[in-house]
């Protein structure tokens, strides 16, 4: 069965009356640090007309402010600048003119980044820098004619359109909330004055570029804030918004400051549709939805139930740029899944504007510098390891046109996401291995499985080039006890292969130890596969819809039988390195189960009665029936090793090349970019 009829809402074309949409899927905004590069531009034409070509309806750009104090670095406010954004507009219509390319116009407010940084009064945002100055009346009308002149702009730069976001804590949504609204003239009190300036922006920008022009407006449907929006005001203020002139309203659900993750992969797919679909009721004018839909399927489902006229997705079309062509096609399981991981794109992003990448895709914003060229003389290559890297390195190098031979000793192919895969709340990771599944048997890919490579029999068969992808070893300390029948490796803690007591201690805190703390606490359904139990672990009220949708008591999160104590040699605060974007949700749940965290830990030895330590200096037992380690990795180097003393060409990456902390992202990238050298 095609695409087009499997999905029929999905490839249904939406009307807009002076413009009409050729399908439901669009490229959401994200921003990429393109925005600021001094050779941005051009890069960014680039990966936008990519893109288009992809096959999406609609594409909206990273947030674009609308003057110096709406935050730091590129801004629309001049001609000049104006002219720039000429090469993503024209490079997006010669990709495919039926796309339409909309530009972000986001006004940070007190997450400016800058002292110039405004607000409607001085209120610091707890992620912000800086204390914002309150504007005055001027100030005010400065900011929302500056709206109008960005928004002009835009159409004379060739855009189709523009979107004003007015969530997330940036400057339109700290007007709606009291508690970053303590004015008492005509911009703050009651509702009607606190909603007055996002409603006279949308209505100033749509007299600034007519009507045959797109204006979309994203609204806080459900912020997560505690005092946050009531659903009676978030009603009235997408009511408003329709009457003052805009075409299409876009649900957002967060605060940045808010305590409830809502984009990242122990999220579940499409959760926040149905607060949409209410909305959508209220409503003339089509609506957008968005949040961890990564799937067409799923972006059918949302459309089919009602829930939205259109869907967002960011982060899948860094994933996959094709991902509409391939649903369009019937080509699904060709699709490289967004995992929800934010590790290359909105940690970047958020952890000090470096530039957004994918996980799964590395080519993401690296079109103009990463390019997978067919080659003029295929090679013989073999690939030893299956794991992320070796999988990356050989559907690339395949897709470029050389032979390859994958070769692993274990059942499966996978590595460490085989790992991965079994932690709850990281489900998508099967995702993942489906597409490296389908991409080996699309390619051609020799896949030699329950196979242990030798170096005397890999250059006998006489490949041109071997990539030695052979991941790591779990390293074990050194310390008396460590075979102790109650020690448990990470990778048999986690394939179920040992028997875990009901006193655990993990020594080691990284990434390993946190998942390994999350599996051995869990009870029950996952929440990343199940709405109802998403909401009751994170306090969300999708029912009722209180202030924000957060009930404001404890959320229940259920939990194994366990005392669970995770600890680290360090005294710095356990999770510190984990991801910026998602480790205070790891952080927040074990809390909730009670596990204890434990740094500064010298480890002494184990024996019957536990884990012998000292903390800070003072000796400790820890009466623990079992005790996990995840204290971290060494490489397996030594097939390497022996290729090369064989005279065999050979090439190290992955946790092979590096294995100081896993790093999937790492890995992956290295093994791309070397297999589009090759």
């Amino acid at each position: 069965m095609s695409g087009t009829n499997r999905y029929p809402h999905v490839f249904r074309p939406l009307d807009l009356g002076f413009t009409q949409l050729k399908n439901r899927i669009l490229m959401g905004s994200m921003h990429t640090g393109l925005e600021e590069a001094p050779d941005g531009f051009p890069r960014m034409a680039a990966y936008y007309a990519e893109r288009a070509r992809g096959g999406v309806g609609m594409i909206i750009t990273g947030g674009i402010p609308p003057n110096v104090e709406g935050g730091i670095g590129s801004k629309l406010s001049t001609p000049e600048e104006a002219a720039q954004h000429r090469l993503i507009t024209e490079a997006v219509h010669a990709a495919d003119p039926s796309v339409k390319i909309v530009m972000q116009i986001l006004h940070t407010g007190p997450l400016a980044g800058t002292p110039a940084c405004v607000a409607p009064s001085p209120v610091k945002s707890r992620i912000g820098r800086y204390t914002p100055n309150e504007l005055d009346d001027a100030g005010i009308e400065k900011q929302i004619a500056d709206f109008a002149n960005c928004a002009a702009l835009a159409k004379g730069a060739g855009y189709d359109g523009v979107e004003i976001i007015g969530s997330a804590g940036y400057l339109l949504s700290t007007f709606l909330v009291r508690k970053t609204n303590l004015r008492t003239d005509r911009w703050g009190g009651p509702w009607e004055n606190r909603m007055r300036f996002p409603v006279e922006v949308v209505r100033r920008v749509r007299e600034a570029v007519g009507p045959d022009f797109i204006l979309i407006f994203r609204i806080s449907a459900m912020d997560m804030l505690d005092g946050g929006l009531a659903w009676d005001e978030v009603v009235s203020l997408a009511q408003a918004i329709e009457a003052a002139g805009a075409n299409i309203i876009s649900t957002h659900f967060c605060w940045h400051e808010a305590p409830v993750p809502t984009i990242a992969t122990m999220v579940p797919r499409a959760a926040f549709a149905g607060v949409t679909g209410r909305l959508r009721r209220h409503l003339k004018v089509p609506m957008i939805t968005s949040n961890r839909i990564n799937m067409p399927q799923v972006a059918e489902d949302v459309l089919a139930r009602g829930d939205a006229d259109l869907v967002s997705m960011a982060r899948p079309m860094l994933a996959d740029p094709e991902l509409v062509n391939k649903a369009a096609q019937g080509r699904e399981d060709e699709i490289n899944t967004c995992i929800g991981c934010n590790q290359a794109c909105l940690d970047h992003t958020f952890g000090g504007h470096q530039q957004v990448s994918c996980l799964v895709n590395p080519r993401a914003c690296n079109e103009t510098r990463l390019k997978y060229l067919p080659v003029a003389s295929p090679k013989r290559l073999a690939v030893i390891g299956a794991g992320p890297a070796g999988l990356a390195f050989a559907t690339v190098a395949a897709q470029r046109g050389h032979r390859v031979t994958l070769i692993d000793a274990a059942a499966e192919i996978g590595g460490q996401f085989n790992l991965a895969k079994r932690i709850p709340g990281k489900e998508e990771f099967h995702e993942t291995l489906r597409y490296f599944r389908t991409m080996i048997a699309r390619l051609g890919i020799t896949l030699r499985l329950n196979t242990r490579a030798d170096a005397a029999a890999l250059k006998a068969e006489g490949f041109d080039e071997v990539i030695v992808a052979t991941g790591i070893a779990p390293r074990r300390p050194d310390i008396p006890g460590i075979t102790h029948p109650k020690v448990v490796p990470y990778i048999d803690a986690i394939l179920g292969r040992k028997t875990i007591g009901r006193r655990v201690a993990i020594m080691g805190a990284g990434g390993i130890g946190f998942d390994v703390a999350e599996l051995v606490t869990h009870e029950g359904t996952s929440a990343a596969v199940d709405i109802d139990v998403f909401a009751r672990e994170w306090g969300i009220d999708f029912q009722n819809h209180p202030r924000g949708g957060v009930t404001g008591v404890q959320p229940v999160v259920a939990r194994a039988d366990r005392e669970v104590i995770l600890m680290q040699r360090k005294a710095d605060a356990l999770g510190k390195n984990l991801g910026r974007t998602t480790g205070w949700t790891h952080r927040m749940v074990l809390n909730r189960r009670g596990v204890q965290m434990v740094g500064g830990v010298e480890y002494l030895k184990i024996d019957d009665a536990g884990l012998h330590v000292r903390v800070n200096g003072e000796p400790k037992l820890f009466a623990v029936d079992t005790v996990i380690v995840c204290a971290g990795q060494t490489p397996l180097r030594t097939l390497y090793d022996e290729l090369q003393a064989a005279g065999v060409s050979a090439h190290l990456v992955g946790g092979a090349y590096e294995a100081a902390e896993l790093d999937a992202k790492r890995a992956i990238d290295q093994a791309s970019r070397l297999a589009a050298a090759v």
